[in-house]
């Protein structure tokens, strides 16, 4: 079973490589097959499958199959847990306070 840590960390190892982010620009235009995302791309069946698979494990975007192809699209869900993810991560918690090492 995955800790919430691992699960977080699924999300952002989406947005941490070149072309995952222009797979998902490619998507912010709506649904793509992913034959239409091989002939955009500079990668081959198995180098997208491994992306996409990537993508869609970190919840950020949905797939669908239809005869032998998959199509893609971003997950409204998925974005938006993100968004909120990151927000939550990098803002202070002013509610519990812990001493500083360094303050005497």
């Amino acid at each position: 079973m995955a800790t919430v840590h691992e699960e977080h960390a699924k999300i952002f190892k989406a947005f941490c490589d070149e072309k995952r982010l222009r797979i998902l620009e490619l998507l912010r235009g709506g649904e793509k097959c992913a034959c239409v995302l091989l002939e955009q791309l500079d990668l081959g069946q198995s180098g997208l499958s491994y992306h996409m698979k990537i993508l869609v494990e970190s919840g950020v975007v949905e797939s669908r199959q239809e005869g032998k192809w998959t199509h893609y699209k971003i997950s409204e869900l998925g974005s938006s847990y993100a968004g909120t993810l990151l927000k939550e991560l990098t803002t202070p918690n002013t509610v519990t306070e812990e001493k500083d090492c360094c303050k005497k």
